[in-house]
C-alpha cells in the first residue's frame, strides 16, 4: 500500500491573547511558517500539489480561503492551489489526514498541511456571535436538532463540566494536572527541546503561555468559570495565536527530491461522539486507531492529546490506562496555548520532533473537537 511520509514540521511560537503575535495578520503568520517549512526542506515550492490549512474562525481576516491567501502572501507560486478546513479544534490534524490520504491515493506527491488561528484578532465563536446579532440564527435552533437533542446546552464548557462529573475528576486533580503542564513546558524550553520545531516569528522566539511561577495555591484562589462548577481558567486552555505546517510526501517524491523524512503516517482515524458531552471523542478515537493498527497503548512511546480542558485528558487516561509520563511530556495546551485551527498541526509538529529527539518509535496524537468528534493519528519515527 502506498505510504505517506512527513518530511519536516515547523511551528511558530504560540502567543498569548494580546501578546507578541496579536497584531500580525493571520495570512502573514501562516505565510511565515509556510515559507519557513519550504526553506528548511529545500523543496521547490512550485512542486507542491496542494495546500491544506485548518482555521476555525473563518471570518474577517481569516475568511476568503486563508490557505490560498497565506500561500500568496508568502510570495509563493500562484499555480499552487489551497483549501481551508474546519473540523473545529481538529482542523489542522484533519489537514494532515487529508494530505496523507491524497498522497496514499496517488492523487498528489507533495502536500503542505497545517493551520493558523489569531484568536486575539478573531475571537472564538465570532461567526456564530455575528450571525446571531444579525438575525441569522444559531446552529442549534433548527427543528431537527431540537427534535433529537431538545434544549440542552451545547458548549465546550458545559461538556467539560459533564466529563469532570462523570469521571469524578475533582478540581484538585485538574489543578495538579495543569501545574504539571506548565512545569513540563517550562522544563522543555529550558532543555532546548523545542529548538528544532519552533521558527521565531515577528519578534517572538518562544511560547508565551507557560507560567513556571504558578502554583496550586494560586490556582485554588481562582473563581470557577460557572457557579458551582469545577472548571477555572487555570485548568482550561488559554486564548492563543499561532501557526504550524508540515510537508507530506509520497515515496516517489522522497526519492525524486532527495528528501529525508522524519516520520511515516502509520494509521489515521476519526470518530463522532456525543455532541452534548462533546469532548469525549479522544476515547473512542484512540480505541479505534489502536484496533486498526494492531498496537496497544503500551506500544505508544509518546502521546500528544490536546488539553482543551484538564478533565478531557484525565478522563481519557482513566479509560485507556495510558502512562501519564508519556502523555504531553513537554506540556500541553493549558500551558502552551490552543490557537484553534493551528493546534492539530502544532501537536503533530511537537510529536514528530520529540520522537526523533527521544528515539521513540510510535507516537499518537488525538484531540477533542466541537460538535462531538475526534481525530487520532499514529506516526512512526524513521
Amino acid at each position: 500500500m502506498p505510504e505517506a511520509f512527513i518530511v519536516d514540521a515547523v511551528r511558530t511560537p504560540v502567543g498569548r491573547r494580546g501578546g507578541g503575535l496579536s497584531g500580525v495578520h493571520p495570512a502573514d503568520l501562516a505565510g511565515h511558517v509556510l515559507a519557513a517549512l519550504l526553506d528548511r526542506t529545500g523543496v521547490d515550492p512550485g512542486a507542491v500539489d496542494d495546500v491544506y490549512l485548518g482555521c476555525v474562525g473563518q471570518i474577517g481576516a481569516q475568511t476568503g480561503n486563508i490557505a490560498r491567501t497565506a500561500w500568496l502572501a508568502a510570495g509563493l507560486p500562484q499555480h499552487v492551489p489551497g483549501t481551508t478546513i474546519d473540523r473545529q479544534c481538529g482542523s489542522s490534524q484533519q489537514a494532515v489526514h487529508f494530505a496523507a490520504q491524497a498522497v496514499m491515493s496517488g492523487a498528489a506527491d507533495l502536500v503542505v498541511a497545517g493551520g493558523v488561528e489569531v484568536m486575539s484578532l478573531v475571537p472564538i465563536a465570532s461567526p456564530a456571535i455575528l450571525g446571531a446579532r444579525e438575525g441569522m440564527g444559531n446552529p442549534y435552533d433548527g427543528t431537527g436538532w431540537r427534535t433529537h437533542f431538545g434544549d440542552q446546552e451545547v458548549s465546550q464548557f458545559h461538556g467539560a463540566e459533564l466529563i469532570a462529573e462523570k469521571w469524578d475528576v475533582s478540581r484538585p486533580d485538574m489543578e495538579r494536572f495543569a501545574l504539571a503542564s506548565h512545569q513540563r513546558a517550562a522544563a522543555a524550553w529550558a532543555a532546548g527541546a523545542f529548538a528544532d520545531e519552533v521558527v521565531p516569528a515577528f519578534g517572538v522566539a518562544a511560547d508565551e503561555g507557560p507560567r513556571p511561577d504558578t502554583s496550586l495555591d494560586k490556582m485554588a484562589a481562582l473563581k470557577p468559570l460557572r457557579d458551582g462548577g469545577r472548571l477555572t481558567a487555570a485548568v482550561s486552555s488559554p486564548i492563543s495565536d499561532g501557526a504550524a505546517a508540515l510537508l507530506v510526501a509520497s515515496a516517489d517524491a522522497v526519492r525524486r527530491h532527495n528528501l529525508a523524512p522524519v516520520a511515516r503516517v502509520h494509521a489515521m482515524a476519526v470518530v463522532g461522539s456525543d455532541p452534548i458531552f462533546m469532548l469525549t471523542g479522544p476515547i473512542p478515537a484512540t480505541e479505534k486507531i489502536l484496533h486498526q493498527s494492531g498496537l496497544a497503548i503500551d506500544d505508544i512511546d509518546l502521546v500528544e492529546i490536546n488539553e482543551a480542558f484538564a478533565p478531557v485528558v484525565l478522563a481519557w487516561q482513566k479509560e485507556l490506562g495510558a502512562d501519564p509520563g508519556r502523555t504531553n511530556a513537554y506540556g500541553g495546551a493549558i500551558a502552551l496555548g490552543h490557537p484553534l485551527g493551528a493546534t492539530g498541526a502544532r501537536l503533530m509538529t511537537t510529536l514528530v520532533h520529540q520522537l526523533r529527539r527521544t528515539g521513540g518509535r510510535y507516537g499518537l496524537q488525538t484531540m477533542c473537537e466541537g460538535g462531538g468528534m475526534a481525530n487520532a493519528t499514529i506516526v512512526e519515527r524513521l
